[in-house]
């Protein structure tokens, strides 16, 4: 997983997954809760931009959140210990390598996970063996392809394929989204049930212009300009123009959709 993180490591990726975590909260989190004493796994935390709304959403709840970097995990602890979080144990661990007996949890939580795995099949069946008889699991993915926007930018669309195309050099999935009722169901959960999230940017929401257009998609797709570049999939003019065709639709006049998916199943 650590490979495939296209997206990077630094000081500017964490900016981004903060605040991408923030403005996405009602929309993605709302409906995310465990009973008091439950056993909880978040696999795949990363910087905690998701742990601290998850152990807020669940106070009573026994949250483990595991990260196979390093630096990451390091970076989640000191974010849940600013916020004040105290219902989270962090542990560096690999999905595909857990530490942990089988059976030993009540949940588990994958949130913008998936998409950076070769195996995303391999890795739901590895912790589906992690939950109780019972127990339950809520994975949350992007899609790439459901982004659309107005003024059209044919420019735009090649950037954000960049981010598509560079994901499956690595070995994942920017589009995974999609796939998730398929991927549960293959990997042998039940009652599998998933729910389109659609994040809908106008001028009369100016957050989510700024916290979602600007911030977090923008921000995301800019960020892999000099992979791209540099892979040779697109060229500089092109991309730094989809670049501003993306800022262009948080104006005024402008419009964003993307969809975000999130799925339940039983084990």
């Amino acid at each position: 997983m650590d490979k495939g993180y296209v997206h990077g490591y630094d000081r500017r990726e964490n900016i981004r997954l903060q605040d991408q975590a923030s403005t996405l909260v009602e929309l993605l989190h709302s409906d995310t809760s465990y009973p008091a004493g439950s056993r909880v796994l978040e696999a795949g935390c990363g910087v905690g931009a998701q742990t601290i709304t998850l152990a807020k959403n669940s106070p009573y709840a026994r949250i483990t959140s595991v990260d196979i970097s390093e630096s990451s995990v390091i970076e989640a602890e000191k974010k849940a210990a600013a916020a004040g979080v105290a219902n989270v144990q962090f542990k560096q661990a690999d999905i595909f390598n857990l530490p942990f007996n089988q059976e030993s949890f009540d949940h588990v939580f994958v949130c913008f996970v998936l998409e950076h795995l070769a195996q995303p099949i391999e890795a739901l069946r590895i912790l589906k063996k992690q939950l109780k008889i019972g127990g339950t699991i809520t994975v949350i993915e992007g899609d790439h392809g459901s982004t659309y926007f107005y003024p059209h930018s044919e420019a735009a669309h090649r950037a954000i394929l960049c981010q598509v195309e560079l994901q499956r050099r690595a070995g994942g999935n920017a589009m995974i989204g999609r796939e998730l009722y398929p991927l549960l169901q293959q990997a042998g959960f039940s009652s599998v049930h998933v729910s389109p999230r659609m994040v809908y940017v106008d001028a009369s929401k100016p957050e989510l212009v700024d916290g979602f257009t600007k911030k977090t998609f923008t921000a995301m797709t800019e960020g892999i300009r000099e992979s791209a570049i540099r892979a040779g999939i697109i060229e500089q003019r092109l991309f730094d123009q989809g670049i501003r065709d993306l800022y262009r639709t948080a104006e005024e006049d402008g419009v964003f959709c993307y969809t975000f998916f999130k799925a339940i199943g039983n084990r």
